[in-house]
C-alpha cells in the first residue's frame, strides 16, 4: 500500500512540475488529517497530524469536491511551509497551492495537496488537469486500500483497523523493520486468550502497546483496566486488585470490588508488574490458574473471566533469581513474552515521532511552524535515548520554549538547531562498542545483555562528565534522577554520592 500511494505523489510531482505533494487520510472522527505519502517535504512531515481546525487552508479543501487554490497573497497559513526540503540552506515558504478531496465509497477518504515555489505554478489549465485526474487518483488509492486489506486478511484471517478508533490518541508510528516485526506480532497474538508480558526500557510505551492488544482482541469492546502495581501500597494492594467486604480492616465500611471484578469480560494491565509484593504474586498465580479471586475478608472465591497483559521494564528472570519474584508466576505471566525495542534501535522512526511532537508544539505555542534543520535530524538520529519515546517528547518541547526564548517570533519559521536540543551531555551512539566483542573469536553478547551494558557506559559518561553527581548526570540523560537510581540498581551499579 505505501509503496503505490508513494508512487502516486512521485508522479504527480513530477508531471506537475512542483516542490511538494501530500496525500492525508481523514481520522476516525474526521477531527485531524496524517499524511500517508508525501514527496518533496522534510522527513518528519509523515510524523505530523494536522488537527483540522487549526489548519484553514485543508479545512478549505475537506469542504469542497472541487479544486481548491491558494495563491502566493493568500491570507492563510500554509501549514507546509518551511517543511519543503531545502535546496538553500534556508526555510523555504510555499507560494502556490491547491488541493482537492478524494472520496471513497461514497465518503470522504481525505485530501490531496500540491504545493509551489513559484508562483503562478497552480494556473487555471492546472487546476482543470487535477480535476480530470481526480477519478484516477482515487482509483489508485482504492486499490491500494483493497491490497492492503487484502494482505492483512490473507496474513491474520481479519482485516486490522489502520489506526487507533480514537484517532490520534494512542496511534503507534513507526516505519522501521522493527516496529513492523512488533505490530505484526501484536496483531497474531492479539485475538489469543493467552497471558502476554510485555517488555521494555522506561519510556517505550508499554501500555500504548497493550491498548493496541485490547483493542484487536475479542475483548476489544469491554473494559481495559490499568492497575499501576509500583504504585500500590503493600498494605492496600491485595484490597486494590482483588477488593475487600465490610469489615474486612479498619475503615473498610463496606464491600468493595477490586480490579479483576472491574475488568470483568475484558483485560487487565499490570503495569510494572516486577514491582509486586511476593505475598500478593501468590494471590495473583491464583487467578491465572484457575480465574478465581478472593476478597479480602471473605472465604468465598469468585470466578472472574480476565485476560492479564502484564508489562515491566525490569529483567524478571534476574528477580526469580534473586528470589525477588516467584519463578512459578513467572511462567504464568510470560506464556507469551514480547520485547519492545528502544527508539535507539528504530531508525528513522526517531524523525516520524519528533514530526508529531513538533506538530503539537507548534498548535500548542500558537507558533506559524516549527521545524527541525539538517544537523538536528543528524543529532536526533544519532544519539541513543536512554529515555526512550518519552525522552523524546521532552526534548522537542524544552527545545521549542527555549526558542522563543532566545528571540524567535510566533509569526516566523521557528527552526530548531541541534545545540537547542541539549543532546551534547549525553553519552554518543559510539558508547555501544562496550558492548561488543572486540576480537572476532570472543562471545557475541545476547541483545539484552549488550543493551545493559551499553547502558551502564552511558550512566558511566554521564557520572565522570559530572564529578559524580547523580542528579546533574540525571540530566544530561535526560532522566529523572529517582529512574536514574532505579536503572542503575537493575544494572547491578553502586550508588555513590
Amino acid at each position: 500500500m505505501a509503496v503505490r500511494q508513494q508512487r502516486l505523489v512521485e508522479t504527480l510531482r513530477l508531471h506537475f512540475r512542483c516542490g511538494a505533494v501530500a496525500l492525508l487520510q481523514l481520522d476516525g472522527h474526521g477531527e485531524l488529517l496524517r499524511p500517508i505519502a508525501v514527496d518533496g517535504l522534510v522527513n518528519e512531515a509523515l510524523g505530523r497530524r494536522f488537527v483540522i481546525k487549526e489548519h484553514p487552508r485543508l479545512a478549505a479543501i475537506l469542504q469542497r469536491r472541487e479544486v481548491t487554490c491558494f495563491h502566493h497573497d493568500s491570507g492563510l497559513s500554509d501549514p507546509y511551509d518551511g517543511l519543503l526540503i531545502e535546496r538553500t540552506g534556508q526555510p523555504l515558504h510555499v507560494h502556490d497551492c491547491m488541493g482537492v478531496g478524494l472520496d471513497l465509497e461514497g465518503q470522504r477518504f481525505g485530501v490531496l495537496t500540491l504545493d509551489a515555489l513559484t508562483i503562478g505554478t497552480f494556473d487555471v489549465a492546472a487546476q482543470r488537469e487535477l480535476a480530470q485526474l481526480l477519478p484516477l487518483i482515487e482509483a489508485a488509492v482504492r486499490v491500494s486500500r483493497l491490497e492492503s486489506a487484502l494482505r492483512a486478511s490473507h496474513h491474520s484471517g481479519a482485516v486490522a483497523a489502520e489506526r487507533s478508533p480514537k484517532g490520534e490518541e494512542g496511534e503507534i508510528l513507526g516505519h522501521s523493520e522493527a516496529m513492523s516485526r512488533l505490530l505484526n506480532e501484536l496483531q497474531v497474538v492479539a485475538d489469543s486468550e493467552l497471558p502476554v508480558l510485555l517488555l521494555g526500557e522506561t519510556g517505550v510505551g508499554k501500555e500504548m502497546f497493550a491498548h493496541r492488544l485490547h483493542r484487536l482482541s475479542r475483548r476489544g469492546a469491554r473494559a481495559l483496566v490499568h492497575v499501576n502495581c509500583a504504585a500500590l501500597p503493600e498494605s492496600l494492594a491485595e484490597s486494590e486488585l482483588f477488593g475487600h467486604v465490610r469489615g474486612a480492616f479498619s475503615g473498610a465500611v463496606s464491600d468493595r470490588p477490586g480490579r479483576f471484578e472491574a475488568a470483568e469480560g475484558g483485560t487487565l494491565l499490570l503495569d510494572e508488574v516486577g514491582e509486586l509484593p511476593l505475598a500478593i504474586q501468590a494471590k495473583l498465580l491464583r487467578v491465572l490458574q484457575n480465574g478465581e479471586i478472593q476478597r479480602l475478608g471473605t472465604d468465598r472465591p469468585r470466578k472472574v473471566d480476565v485476560r492479564v497483559i502484564a508489562a515491566t521494564n525490569r529483567n524478571l528472570r534476574e528477580q526469580v533469581a534473586e528470589g525477588n519474584f516467584r519463578a512459578d508466576l513467572y511462567h504464568r505471566l510470560s506464556v507469551y513474552p514480547i520485547p519492545i525495542p528502544p527508539l535507539r534501535d528504530r531508525g528513522n522512526d526517531v524523525l516520524l515521532l519528533a514530526g508529531r511532537f513538533l506538530e503539537l508544539n507548534r498548535a500548542r505555542l500558537g507558533l506559524r511552524s516549527l521545524r527541525l534543520s539538517t544537523g538536528a535530524e543528524e543529532a536526533l538520529r544519532r544519539y541513543r535515548w536512554p529515555g526512550n519515546v518519552r525522552e523524546l517528547e521532552h526534548v522537542i518541547s524544552r527545545a521549542a520554549l527555549k526558542a522563543l526564548s532566545r528571540g524567535a517570533k510566533r509569526s516566523d519559521i521557528v527552526t530548531l538547531e541541534a545545540d537547542l536540543l541539549d543532546l551534547d551531555d549525553a553519552a554518543p551512539l559510539s558508547s555501544a562498542e562496550e558492548a561488543k566483542p572486540s576480537k572476532p573469536n570472543e562471545r557475541q553478547l545476547p541483545l539484552r545483555e549488550a543493551v545493559e551494558a551499553c547502558e551502564r557506559a552511558c550512566i558511566r559518561t554521564a557520572l565522570e562528565r559530572h564529578d559524580g553527581n547523580w542528579a546533574r548526570a540525571a540530566k544530561g540523560l535526560g532522566m529523572d534522577a529517582s529512574n536514574l537510581h532505579k536503572l542503575a540498581r537493575r544494572l547491578g551499579m553502586k550508588l555513590t554520592a
